[in-house]
């Protein structure tokens, strides 16, 4: 398949010109997240990635389909999307729910013989190995909605509408489900390097739980932890997208450099 059929899927949006970076960034969205999430770092990082925006189903152009139902379905379709794919080397980015999505995709290309990303940033989420039981997705509405408030990543003015509310619950509450039923599972670490990024006031990822990433890879492990909550990416884009680009950067040269 090429790489436009798979972007022309309903897996994928892309917020920038393409091009010839060598470099091909997706990023995975949070729970109750979009695609239209990562525009901003589509225009931040347009100089040194080709970037691709997941968007699952059961939001925005997808809302007539039901939400999927776990994350290794949604990972085993993104697999074999990207794996099908030709096109420059991959690299990802995972938000929350989005990390644990993006490290399952890199897991299944590395089981397949696929290449896998060359690197794996992930944010605001512990790592496989930290076990911890969250029973959001079992709240009412009005429990999920407080959860969603205490977040402080969705926009008040959506979460004081009714009639948007409705639209938008049976979605996170489908997202908080698949990612709070989902068990990890141990095996071979990756081998690209991984990237981890957390606000050091988010309470569902302490600095000790981003550090914990590092057991996940037998390639370099680096963590920048920033001012804020769970949330903490939206007032520090400029700081992620910055030290996203420069490890890009570092790898588009090996990168480029063996394609010949």
């Amino acid at each position: 398949m090429t790489d436009i059929a798979v972007l022309e899927s309903l897996w994928f949006r892309r917020f920038a010109a393409a091009r010839n970076t060598g470099i091909r960034l997706v990023c995975f969205p949070h729970a109750g997240g979009s695609a239209t999430f990562y525009q901003p770092f589509a225009r931040a990082l347009e100089s040194v990635a080709d970037l691709w925006a997941v968007q699952y189903p059961g939001r925005q152009d997808r809302r007539s389909e039901p939400p999927f139902e776990s994350i290794d379905d949604v990972a085993d379709q993104l697999a074999g999307l990207l794996g099908s794919a030709a096109g420059p080397p991959l690299a990802f980015f995972g938000h929350s729910m989005g990390a644990v999505v993006s490290f399952e995709v890199a897991r299944r290309l590395r089981r397949a013989g696929r290449p896998g990303p060359v690197a794996l940033f992930v944010s605001g989420r512990r790592a496989p190995s930290v076990p911890r039981i969250e029973l959001v997705h079992q709240g009412t509405d009005a429990d999920i909605l407080r959860a969603l408030r205490e977040l402080a990543g969705t926009d008040p003015r959506i979460l004081g509408d009714e009639e948007i509310q409705q639209m938008i619950l049976p979605v996170v509450r489908g997202d908080y489900r698949a990612v709070e039923r989902h068990r990890h599972v141990p095996g071979p670490p990756l081998t690209c390097p991984v990237v981890a990024f957390g606000g050091d006031d988010d309470p569902h990822a302490s600095v000790a739980d981003l550090r914990a990433w590092a057991d996940h890879t037998t390639g370099a492990f680096e963590a920048h932890v920033f001012s804020g909550g769970h949330f903490y990416l939206v007032d520090e884009l400029d700081g992620v997208t910055a030290a996203i680009a420069e490890n890009l950067a570092a790898l588009a040269g090996p990168v480029n450099g063996g394609r010949k």
